[in-house]
């Protein structure tokens, strides 16, 4: 089963250049059950390669699909890392996403951009799993900025409306500002261990001494990008804003994927962030101060989606509070749990929204 691990994201894929090129063409039934049904597909995946390995003595799984990029000493495969983390993301983007996207089908019925919404979420999920999967930072990064330009798409699936396409496009440039500090981090990376591979780095990283400079500093970086996706102090305006898309955009987005993204790259650099205490520090204090502030602004919120963007940032806060702890354990067990719940709350404030018009 963990050998065809490339179809989980090829399955979105798929979708989203059916829908995209045939949309058009097909009746809103067909474009539903295809947008559901790819995603479905690749959580039933999903389910079987989490209990395989779960199954596994090793827990640690590397498929190298092809020879991406080679230039000089620098070569990096196109490849895919399965662990316990990754196929735990797998089992939320997949299984979440399905359960929105059957709720899109009946949510957005009436809308005329219907086959449109479905092929910008199977392209989400797609550049979601491609995040969550990727052996190295730089698949890792693609991904990255791939949710980001989705969330432009979807944020401003109302284009017709100036300030919808405004806030659209102040999550695009916040999320920019993040990702240079991500790409700056990979570069430094690639620099001092020679390699961009999980692999390889956190071995090298292990043989390192505690608070080295070059460390503290690529972490450091690593977590400006974490800060502009998960919405961090101050990076964190463009969330409250992105409501401006559909209720299942929001619920998709700002509940069960691309904002842990952020969560995840940290969770996944562990070995580089336990190696530099000032780095953690950093982020427990930023994680922290984002919990309150953000709770104390949701307060005083009567819009029902600005009052559920507003408790995102701060649980978004209380998973960087624990990152920055050392229990990262228990931050990637919040995501799960407030994937969840905070979805479900989004769906029910759609719902909401629609009965009283």
């Amino acid at each position: 089963m963990i050998q065809f691990i490339w179809l989980v994201p090829l399955l979105p894929l798929i979708g989203f250049l059916t829908i995209g090129l045939g949309g058009k063409s097909l009746s809103k039934s067909i474009v539903g059950t295809i947008g559901s049904g790819v995603i479905l597909a690749a959580f039933i995946l999903s389910i079987g390669i989490f209990f395989q390995l779960k199954g596994q003595a090793e827990k640690s799984v590397v498929i190298d699909l092809f020879s991406w990029i080679t230039a000089g000493k620098l070569s990096i495969p196109f490849s895919f890392l399965i662990d316990p983390l990754s196929s735990l993301f797998l089992l939320i983007i997949t299984g979440i996403g399905f359960l929105i996207h059957l709720y899109s089908a009946g949510y957005m019925h009436d809308d005329e951009g219907f086959s449109r919404f479905f092929a910008y979420l199977n392209l989400f999920i797609f550049f979601m799993l491609l995040l969550v999967l990727g052996s190295n930072y730089l698949i890792m990064f693609v991904g990255w900025e791939g949710v980001g330009l989705c969330s432009y798409l979807l944020i401003g699936f109302w284009f017709k409306n100036t300030a919808y396409n405004n806030a659209a496009k102040k999550a695009f440039i916040m999320n920019r500002i993040g990702d240079l500090g991500f790409l700056l981090g990979i570069i430094l990376i690639y620099v001092t261990f020679g390699s961009i591979s999980y692999g390889d780095v956190f071995t090298q990283a292990s043989a390192m001494s505690t608070g080295g400079t070059t460390l503290t500093v690529i972490t450091l970086l690593l977590f400006v990008g974490a800060m502009g996706k998960s919405a961090q102090l101050p990076l964190y305006t463009w969330l409250p804003d992105a409501m401006a898309g559909p209720t299942p955009v929001s619920a998709l987005i700002h509940a069960a994927t691309m904002v842990t993204a952020g969560i995840y790259m940290i969770a996944r650099s562990n070995i580089l962030y336990t190696l530099a205490p000032v780095s953690m520090e950093v982020v427990a204090i930023v994680g922290g101060c984002t919990l309150l502030f953000a709770a104390t602004i949701g307060l005083a919120q009567n819009d029902i989606k600005k009052v559920l963007a507003y408790s995102t940032v701060s649980q978004l806060g209380y998973m960087f509070l624990a990152l920055g702890v050392g229990a990262y354990t228990g931050a990637v067990f919040h995501v799960m749990t407030h994937a969840f719940f905070k979805a479900l709350l989004f769906l029910g404030a759609g719902s909401v929204i629609h009965a009283m018009s």
